[in-house]
């Protein structure tokens, strides 16, 4: 009996320390994941004008594997969100964006250089029938200040318009 008792609570702790083993948290402990993470906080976000385009507040969600943006504009009651990870899979980061004017924007080419994170999209059919590349570049200016920079090409990546050129200042 008191073998069975040992044999019983020794195969009881070692289940138990094999299932805190395999409770893990992939993205937390993964320096790649780690990579946007100066985008984090609350922001105040200005147009080069200098004029208050939007608010965003971005933190961390499922145990630090996403970064969600929520973003509401100045614009009368334009909102949208936008969720950031790390695609282990492809080695790329990505961008989903929604928002709440019917609008999605898939950026899956994704990449950090140069303490700067560059998101891409496919070249995907506009509303108007023709056809762009979106790509945004969140330059990490120091603790409290980014730039974003959003930028389309028509001729697939030849040339390039400005759309956006935003100065996020993180809230006080």
């Amino acid at each position: 009996m008191k073998h069975f008792l040992f044999i019983t609570l020794l195969f009881i702790a070692f289940h138990s320390m094999l299932a805190q083993q395999t409770v893990q948290h992939p993205c937390s402990g993964n320096p790649v994941y780690r990579q946007f993470d100066f985008w984090i906080g609350q922001w105040e976000a200005f147009t080069t004008a200098n004029k208050k385009a939007g608010d965003s507040k971005v933190s961390l969600l499922l145990d630090s594997c996403i970064v969600l943006e929520e973003w509401t504009s100045t614009q009368a009651g334009y909102e949208g969100k936008s969720f950031n990870t790390y695609n282990v899979g492809t080695g790329k980061w990505q961008q989903y964006w929604v928002d709440n004017r019917a609008g999605v924007t898939e950026y899956f080419d994704g990449h950090f250089e140069n303490n700067t994170m560059i998101l891409q999209t496919t070249n995907i059919k506009q509303a108007d029938g023709r056809y762009k590349i979106l790509k945004m570049s969140f330059f990490n200016l120091g603790t409290d200040k980014l730039r974003q920079f959003g930028q389309s090409s028509a001729d697939n990546g030849k040339t390039w318009t400005t759309d956006f050129d935003l100065e996020y200042r993180r809230k006080k």
